[in-house]
């Protein structure tokens, strides 16, 4: 995750509330969600940006998640995000989303 993107959640969290910020992960492969995951809810475990050593507990998910894609209009996501689902492993990456939250998310939706 870059640091400008690092810095906006960071302000978000600090502006509205980290019990009130959720975290959307796009991401199409599963370690790079893992890291984005754990940047957002635990720290940057790269200690390069806004986010080191900064554990704000932003619960986190990845659009793939059911959670996700129930609150979602079915002709917006077939129209988005439709194509992405037939050629990434969308259980794989909520999956990996999901274990990160598990662990160091204290807030939930």
């Amino acid at each position: 995750m870059d640091l400008q993107n690092q810095q906006r959640i960071k302000d978000a969290a600090e502006k509205f509330g980290a019990e009130n910020v959720v975290v959307i992960l796009g991401s199409s492969d599963a370690e790079g969600a893992e890291i984005y995951a754990e940047t957002v809810s635990n720290g940057d475990p790269t200690y390069a940006g806004p986010l080191a050593g900064v554990s704000l507990g932003l619960p986190v998910y990845h659009v793939f998640d059911s959670e996700i894609r129930d609150e979602c209009d079915p002709a917006a996501w077939e129209e988005q995000i439709g194509m992405m689902e037939m050629v990434l492993d969308p259980d794989a990456l909520a999956a990996a989303v999901k274990g990160i939250r598990d662990q160091f998310s204290t807030h939930s939706l």
